[in-house]
């Protein structure tokens, strides 16, 4: 009765969090589902007698490989103009025939267990959890797991070329960055903090330089410069 109530609430989750993955309005809600589902399989992993594999569900899949998706989508970002825009043509068609061929062969699988039954997990973990699983991966499905490799490589090759960027001028050597900081009106030390005040520490308001007036480079373009209140004898800096 408890391993019946397990199955259908982690079955519950799984389903769930898949379609959280493809329907999630945002790329981090998806990675995020994604996650969730991983972590339901590896306890259903361990409740079948297969500790070895839930174990590595969750640290390969779950602690290593999303987290780095994750950590991309932090740094990269995705802007939601970019993601309505197909760069490569026929990839819809290509998902679709893709989708349906894994779903043939799920039911073919699911129909050969059927038909011909299976070995069961008493037979399977007869030499145990991690013997078993070696012998299986690297003798009856040897040619699974080394296309399964090659897959993985291939969508990370994939992953590689849709996220490069042409750059269309050469890229600045270290004398030439030197150069220009060195020119006029360049700086050769870095920019003042914003917010260098006793009572205020934001960034829309100008870092003070040596002669006390306000540094407006320290404060982003894309910000509106705060006006400052006077403070004995000093002036307001506000543009």
């Amino acid at each position: 009765m408890g391993e019946t109530i397990l199955f259908w609430v982690l079955a519950v989750v799984s389903v769930v969090g898949a379609l959280g993955v493809v329907a999630a309005p945002k790329a981090v809600y998806s990675a995020i589902s994604l996650a969730g589902t991983m972590i339901a399989l590896a306890v259903l992993y361990i409740a079948q007698d297969a500790p070895f594999l839930g174990v590595v569900q969750v640290v390969v899949y779950t602690g290593a490989v999303m987290m780095l998706f994750l950590f991309v989508l932090m740094l990269i970002g995705v802007d939601s103009a970019e993601s309505l825009v197909e760069t490569i043509r026929g990839q819809r068609v290509a998902a679709v025939v893709s989708g349906v061929g894994f779903g043939v062969l799920l039911i073919a699988g699911i129909g050969n267990v059927s038909v011909g039954g299976g070995l069961g997990l008493s037979g399977a973990n007869a030499g145990g959890n991690v013997e078993g699983l070696a012998t299986l991966i690297f003798t009856d499905y040897l040619w699974a797991f080394e296309l399964t490799g090659a897959l993985l490589i291939t969508a990370t090759l994939g992953a590689m070329v849709l996220a490069h960027r042409e750059r269309f001028d050469q890229r600045k050597t270290q004398r030439e960055l030197a150069v220009e900081r060195f020119a006029p009106g360049g700086h050769p030390t870095t920019l003042p903090n914003p917010g260098v005040y006793a009572r205020h520490n934001a960034v829309d308001v100008a870092a003070r330089l040596p002669d006390g007036s306000a540094a407006e480079l320290s404060v982003s373009a894309i910000l509106q410069i705060r006006a400052v209140p006077k403070a004995d004898g000093e002036g307001d800096e506000s543009r």
